[in-house]
């Protein structure tokens, strides 16, 4: 084998890149996103590519998130050595299983203790029609339902990582949330409450590359759970993800959550690959 080369990629490396992200578009759509939005110079470090012969093998987006590629595997061990000097706060490495244990597996020593580690979070994909009726009154969330998305949003968080992301600098969680409900990409259902609106169901388009919409941030509120409206609201998020063009459906889901997996399996997500997550 050529020798292996590692150095920043440049503005006219971004069509390798997205090359490199098509091997396998499910497990690179978050990187794939990243470089369509913002090229190969955003981040807290740039983008870094490993060489053989010329050729893109692996390549890290360092952005608080660090997202690697690298179907091979070829060359993302040396490409760890980045991770250390990046010049932002990093919050997760995420991203394809193997390759965020490669990349933590060089680093962890020489790291504070991580807040969570999720070593396998299946990967859920659905290339046709869901299995189960849509829920009918799944929709967009409207750009003037912020006030009630927001709440939702953070509860998920929440209950997902087990702390607020409301202390996050400078308001980016909820600007995140705003900038999806403006994009058309926040579904809800909403009830009543007290004469207010409240959202009973959400989900999100948190990524959509490669004809690859992952869904991200499912929550359904605690006093409606069990009673099947996340089946029937994530088979109406899928019709409407590939109303949008999504030629594949995707999600990825901690292992250990037993009631959403056989949630998604009943909507007729099957498992393709898995994640993995380092909270940082």
């Amino acid at each position: 084998m050529g020798r292996l080369q590692t150095r920043v990629l440049a503005p006219q490396d971004l069509r390798q890149a997205l090359a490199l992200c098509r091997q396998d578009p499910v497990s690179s759509v978050l990187a794939a996103v990243r470089l369509n939005e913002s090229g190969v110079a955003a981040g807290a470090g740039g983008t870094w590519g490993a060489y053989r012969d010329g050729e893109l093998r692996s390549f890290v987006w360092l952005g608080a998130n660090v997202i690697p590629v690298s179907p091979s595997g070829d060359g993302l061990a040396e490409l760890a050595p980045r991770l250390l000097h990046s010049r932002g706060r990093l919050s997760s490495i995420v991203g394809e299983r193997g390759s965020v244990e490669t990349l933590w597996g060089e680093v962890a020593g020489q790291w504070p203790a991580p807040r969570q580690v999720r070593g396998d979070q299946p990967s859920l994909v659905l290339r046709e029609r869901a299995l189960v009726p849509p829920h009918p009154r799944v929709r967009e969330a409207r750009p003037e339902e912020f006030e009630a998305v927001l709440p939702a949003s953070v509860a998920m968080f929440a209950d997902e990582y087990g702390y607020s992301p409301m202390s996050s600098p400078q308001g980016a969680y909820a600007t995140r949330v705003r900038q999806l409900i403006d994009g058309g990409r926040t579904f809800v259902l909403m009830e009543q409450a007290a004469g207010l609106p409240r959202v009973a169901f959400k989900a999100d388009i948190g990524a959509m590359a490669m004809g690859v919409a992952q869904i991200q941030g499912v929550w359904v509120a605690p006093h409606l759970r069990g009673r099947g409206l996340g089946t029937a609201g994530m088979a109406a998020v899928v019709d409407l993800a590939r109303a949008r063009g999504a030629e594949v459906v995707s999600l990825y889901v901690n292992d250990y959550n037993d009631a959403a997996r056989r949630m998604y399996a009943t909507v007729g997500f099957v498992q393709e690959g898995s994640y993995a997550t380092i909270v940082l």
